[in-house]
């Protein structure tokens, strides 16, 4: 997949893609990332990409020209399957539905939102989806592209190399919280690995692992494993049944 990310500062990708999975799916070729400078397309000399917002009021807006010029230059005709994706508090919380959703395209086109905000024109006119991952305010839409970027490269085929960890892993096919998981020493400080994943087991320790998944999820966030319900009528006696001994 490729990614072309538009900005007002470019050097901020200069860290996030060089470590981890989305470093070796660039260095393989699974993912393409491309950074651009949103200042390449403005007409002034001072390279004005914002300005007052009408009406009065704080902070300054993201001008919609250079906004438009940057994604019809990017892509002069739009590849099938691509989408833009402007990052905004405003948007639909990103999940980890919406992150298998743009898992599907083509080619993403994210666009890094700054100061007050983003001329709502590029909103209803340019962009696909708003997006925002969190409810919660940054001060730019880089951090936030950085993490769609990951989110959505570690679902794309071959990236992880084993594709059942993106099942098996939080919010995967289950819809709940990853199980919890140990490592040696066994026994430390005194608090010990439960006996099951010691006794080599298969059968039980998977067994296990449901009930432990489905345990943490109802102590921690509740509200999965009601949405998970809503969505699947049923789903709690199911995923009981599964963990019954």
């Amino acid at each position: 997949m490729r990614f072309h990310l538009v900005t007002i500062f470019p050097e901020f990708f200069a860290g996030p893609f060089q470590h981890g999975v989305v470093a070796r799916a660039r260095e393989s070729g699974l993912v393409d990332i491309q950074v651009h400078d949103l200042r390449n397309w403005t007409r002034d000399r001072h390279r004005t990409v914002d300005d007052r917002p009408f009406g009065g009021g704080e902070g300054m807006v993201l001008k919609p020209e250079p906004l438009f010029e940057a994604v019809e230059s990017i892509w002069p005709e739009r590849p099938a399957g691509s989408r833009v994706v402007l990052l905004s508090a405003q948007g639909r919380r990103l999940d980890q539905r919406t992150a298998r959703e743009l898992a599907g395209a083509s080619e993403l086109l994210l666009i890094c939102g700054r100061y007050e905000g983003v001329d709502e024109r590029v909103a209803e006119h340019l962009a696909d989806l708003e997006l925002s991952i969190g409810d919660y305010v940054l001060s730019g839409g880089e951090l936030a592209a950085a993490v769609v970027v990951d989110v959505v490269a570690r679902l794309l085929p071959g990236v992880l190399g084993n594709e059942s960890s993106a099942v098996a892993e939080s919010f995967g096919e289950s819809g709940l919280l990853d199980c919890p998981h140990w490592t040696r020493p066994a026994e430390f400080r005194g608090w010990r690995v439960p006996e099951v994943l010691l006794g080599g087991n298969h059968a039980e320790i998977e067994n296990w692992r449901r009930k432990a998944a489905y345990e943490k999820t109802a102590r921690l966030r509740p509200d999965l494993i009601a949405e998970s319900d809503r969505r699947e009528p049923g789903t709690k006696d199911s995923l009981a049944r599964k963990t019954e001994p």
